[in-house]
C-alpha cells in the first residue's frame, strides 16, 4: 500500500495507519515487607522496561501478558487482574513501507509462582528482580512508571 497523496496545504503525504495490540505484564514477589518486580533491559541502550509484545493471532491479551513474561523474564506467573490499558502512536516500519502505528498495550498484574530471570529470552539484554520504588527509577518510559504505581497499590491491597 503506497502512501497517501498529500492534503491540500499540506506538504507530507499521509503514512498509512497500522493497529497493533501488545500484552505486557509487572510480574510481582513479595519477600518479608519488601515487593519486587520483574524488569527487563533491551536493545544497544540498554533500556529498561516491562516484558511484553504482539498479541499473536487467536491469542487473548491475557494469554500474552504471561507468555511474553515467561519469555523474556523466563518466570511463570498467575494472571491476576489488568492493570492498565495504554494507546500511543509512532512511526516505523512494516516490511519496506513507512507507517504510522497505533498502538494499544495492555498491562496486566501477575504473581510470580516460579522460574529464573536468568532464563530470559535471546532478545532481552539482561532480567532482573528489582525493588518496587526503584523500578521507578530505572523504567525508561513514562508510562511504565505510572503502570508500576499503580501496580504498587493493587499488590497493598492484596497483602
Amino acid at each position: 500500500m503506497p502512501d497517501k497523496a498529500p492534503e491540500p496545504g499540506n506538504s507530507k503525504p499521509k503514512l498509512p495507519i497500522v493497529s497493533q495490540v501488545s500484552a505486557g505484564g509487572v510480574a510481582f514477589r513479595v519477600t518479608g515487607d519488601t515487593i519486587e518486580v520483574a524488569l527487563i533491559s533491551v536493545g544497544k541502550e540498554n533500556r529498561w522496561q516491562l516484558p511484553k509484545g504482539i498479541v499473536d493471532p487467536g491469542e487473548t491479551p491475557e494469554v500474552t501478558a504471561v507468555r511474553e513474561v515467561r519469555e523474556e523474564a523466563g518466570l511463570a506467573t498467575e494472571l491476576l487482574q489488568l492493570l492498565e490499558k495504554i494507546e500511543y502512536w509512532y512511526v516505523g516500519n512494516k516490511g519496506s513501507q513507512r507507517v504510522r502505528f497505533h498502538k494499544f498495550v495492555y498491562f496486566y498484574l501477575l504473581r510470580y509462582s516460579s522460574g529464573n530471570v536468568q532464563d530470559h529470552d535471546w532478545e532481552v539484554n539482561e532480567a532482573r528482580w528489582v525493588e518496587i520504588n526503584q523500578a521507578q527509577q530505572l523504567l525508561a518510559f513514562k508510562s511504565e512508571k505510572q503502570v508500576v504505581t499503580k501496580a504498587a497499590k493493587r499488590i497493598a491491597l492484596l497483602n
